[in-house]
């Protein structure tokens, strides 16, 4: 079942927190910019698999926190490999991919509007992908719709 939420992700009780971003990214804005301050592992092991694995859009890499928590890196923009180049736009192609690959991956989820950020898609195409993918799953899936830094939201079980 999927809930809509306002508030912090990175509040969310969820094990799996889920972002959009592009093979190689930098991490400069929204989500992933916060995840790189808060948890400077993270950002170094993606960076490391990026540089290492040169993952394909429409893919995903997960790590799993020494508390246990799961990040999910979905790619759901293009890559930004060549040197000083700016990852992408999203595109549904890629958006639809990453989904299907997080559906086997997923236990409890927790997200932000994927890929509908920084010059990012439209909520009204990226939702039924969303409820296509994960929507069936006997677990809940939290889509954090909008955004309100420092804000707890009230998670339904």
């Amino acid at each position: 079942m999927i809930h809509e939420l306002s508030g912090d992700v990175l509040f969310s009780g969820a094990k799996v927190i889920a972002q959009g971003v592009a093979p190689n990214d930098d991490f400069q804005h929204g989500l992933a910019l916060q995840l790189r301050e808060r948890m400077p592992l993270f950002y170094k092991e993606f960076r490391h698999h990026c540089q290492t694995r040169h993952p394909k859009s429409g893919t995903l890499h997960s790590w799993t926190s020494p508390d246990g928590r799961h990040i999910v890196s979905l790619f759901t923009r293009d890559a930004a490999y060549d040197l000083g180049s700016k990852p992408g736009h999203a595109t549904l192609s890629h958006v639809n991919h990453a989904l299907h690959a997080l559906r086997t991956l997923v236990q409890k989820e927790a997200m932000p509007r994927l890929a509908c950020g920084v010059n990012g898609l439209e909520w009204n195409e990226v939702k039924p992908l969303i409820e296509h993918h994960l929507g069936d799953l006997c677990i809940p899936v939290y889509v954090y719709s909008n955004y309100q830094k420092g804000v707890k939201a009230k998670e339904p079980t």
